[in-house]
């Protein structure tokens, strides 16, 4: 009898753990193929919509538009991986727009180029050795970089546009020319994705800012420096910010400290579209790519549609509280 028992309830238990073995599947398959199902809706929706969205001028004009966009989404997911913010990236990218105009005036290009970076690295230092070492809100630290960042260049700039000129004018052939079929700047920004991609998984570097993440704690007990690691993501989105503010300078051929204006926002709307995790130690930089593009062509969508650029803000908005809901289902879906 105590053999049937037994018999008899294995199938019952086993009936009772099928729906959340269901439930636990579902989640981790939107985890790691909803940002590309919604990419493919979103491109079939697109081309439905308009005839002008796949032809090929304007996928290469969604391309150029978004590669600084897609370059400074790369510093963001690495900074939000250890669970921080990075709110001054719009602001770095203008200072690194404003200083490249600057600079080209009287120095080689690839000096110019050189000191920019290390001037958007250098801003990063600034917030990340407060985040990291005197364990101040990230935040509150980067809300603080944008508002300086912002007033430097406004400072260099006397708050007027720096035209490149001729001696810029090598930089503003980049920003506009074409290579294997595709704008230079978009396949800048495809680099930096490749290089961030090899980094991030396969090397030391790229496990520990996940596992920083996920569990700082535990990370910090097995002996690793947390604090320079943490340091080190605020470091390299801020040089990627700025590199940002040159390839938008070579597109415009102006150095302005206008530039990057609430691109904070699409940034990190482009790193939560992908699927990254607010709380920590859960992206990747497919995701973010696709997450970027889905901007894209969400924008692009709305401008072959008229929607004017002040409602394309509230549905920016919008679109980031579903991606952040649809995020936060899955993980409930997981973990029951």
């Amino acid at each position: 009898m105590t053999s049937n028992t037994a018999g008899f309830g294995e199938p019952a238990a086993s009936e009772a753990e099928a729906p959340r073995r269901r439930r636990t599947s579902f989640g981790k398959l939107f985890r790691q193929f909803g940002t590309f199902v919604i990419f493919l809706i979103l491109l079939g929706l697109a081309s439905l919509q308009s005839d002008a969205f796949l032809t090929e001028r304007n996928v290469m004009n969604i391309l150029r538009q978004h590669a600084g966009t897609g370059i400074m989404a790369v510093g963001m997911l690495y900074v939000i991986l250890t669970r921080g913010i990075d709110l001054s990236v719009g602001s770095i990218a203008a200072l690194g727009a404003v200083t490249t105009a600057i600079l080209v005036q009287d120095w080689p290009l690839w000096a110019a180029l050189a000191m920019v970076i290390g001037i958007g690295g250098a801003c990063g230092a600034v917030s990340g050795f407060l985040v990291a070492f005197l364990r101040l809100p990230a935040f509150v630290v980067t809300l603080a970089m944008m508002t300086a960042a912002r007033g430097m260049a406004l400072i260099l700039s006397n708050g007027q546009p720096i035209m490149l000129g001729e001696p810029g004018a090598s930089l503003s052939t980049f920003g506009t020319s074409f290579a294997l079929g595709v704008p230079a700047p978009a396949l800048l920004m495809f680099a930096v994705f490749v290089i961030a991609l090899i980094v991030l998984n396969f090397s030391r570097f790229g496990r520990l800012v996940k596992a920083i993440g996920s569990n700082e704690e535990a990370v910090r007990l097995s002996g690793i420096s947390v604090g320079w690691y943490v340091m080190s993501v605020y470091v390299i989105s801020g040089a990627l910010a700025a590199i940002a503010g040159v390839v938008v300078t070579s597109r415009s051929g102006v150095g302005s400290a206008s530039v990057g204006e609430g691109a904070e926002l699409d940034v990190i709307a482009a790193v939560v579209i992908g699927g990254a995790s607010l709380m920590g130690g859960q992206g990747g930089v497919i995701n973010t790519f696709l997450g970027v593009l889905i901007l894209g062509i969400i924008g692009n969508i709305m401008n072959l549609a008229g929607v004017p650029g002040y409602h394309q803000q509230v549905y920016l908005g919008a679109i980031i509280v579903v991606a952040v809901v649809l995020q936060h289902a899955s993980q409930i879906l997981r973990r029951r």
